[in-house]
């Protein structure tokens, strides 16, 4: 089943400076990294229980090929990416932002 599929405007913001980031070292790299999001968006979207529960009923996709990773919750009707987070940085925050 699809689920609608919603970015919180704070991850839209974390994606963004991302790419940006990648952007600066090389345009290829930035494409290569939106590619990756688009990619985990749409295996989240078709089949949101594939990834690894984080704290209570927040999930992460880790992207392929980049340090980065998506928090989400799901419903029956709903995907919500709540963050995209570096996972080379303080493994706290993750925990923090799932909650």
């Amino acid at each position: 089943m699809n689920r609608t599929l919603v970015v919180e405007p704070e991850a839209e913001a974390e994606i963004a400076s991302a790419a940006a980031w990648y952007e600066l070292r090389s345009p290829s790299v930035r494409v290569g990294f939106l590619r990756a999001v688009d990619g985990a968006l749409s295996f989240i979207r078709q089949n949101p229980s594939q990834y690894q529960i984080i704290y209570r009923h927040t999930r992460r996709a880790v992207l392929r090929r980049y340090p980065y990773a998506l928090l989400y919750t799901a419903s029956d009707s709903e995907v919500i990416v709540i963050a995209c987070l570096d996972t080379r940085r303080d493994p706290e925050r993750q925990e923090e932002r799932a909650r």
